[in-house]
C-alpha cells in the first residue's frame, strides 16, 4: 500500500468536499469574495476550485447521500456563519464518513495499483 486511507482523505475527499461547498455556495449566487470570507480561505482558492484546478478528481455530487450533506452544510453556514475550526470539523466528519460508507474505495484502487478493494475494508472498519 503505497497511499494510506488518511492520504486519500486529505489529498482527494476533503479538496473534493470543498469544491463542492463552494460550487454550491455559488449556486446560491454568491460571489468568489462571500464565499471566501464564508469559509474563511482566499478568494484565490475560491477560483481555483471553481475552476476545477483543486478537488476535481472525485466528484461528490455523483453520491446524493453526500451531496445532500454539503448542500446542508452549505446552509448552515449561510445561517450561522461559523468559525473555520467548526467548517474543518464538518468537513474532516465528511470525509471520513466518504471513506466509511466505501464510496474512496474504487478512487483508491485507482490511484494505488497495490489496493485490492475486495479485501481492504480499513476504511470501512474505521470510519463505518
Amino acid at each position: 500500500m503505497k497511499t494510506n486511507a488518511f492520504e486519500v482523505a486529505s489529498r482527494y475527499v476533503y479538496p473534493s468536499l470543498r469544491r463542492r461547498l463552494v460550487g454550491v455556495l455559488r449556486e446560491r449566487g454568491l460571489k468568489q469574495t462571500e464565499i471566501a470570507e464564508l469559509l474563511h480561505i482566499t478568494q484565490s482558492a475560491v477560483s481555483r476550485y471553481l475552476g476545477e484546478e483543486r478537488g476535481k478528481l472525485i466528484d461528490v455530487s455523483s453520491f446524493p447521500d453526500v451531496d445532500r450533506e454539503v448542500r446542508e452544510l452549505a446552509e448552515r453556514i449561510l445561517a450561522e456563519r461559523p468559525g473555520e475550526y467548526w467548517i474543518h470539523t464538518e468537513l474532516v466528519k465528511l470525509s471520513l464518513e466518504f471513506l466509511g460508507k466505501g464510496y474512496g474505495c474504487s478512487f483508491h484502487a485507482g490511484i494505488d495499483p497495490d489496493i485490492n478493494p475486495e479485501e481492504c475494508r480499513v476504511c470501512i472498519e474505521l470510519f463505518g
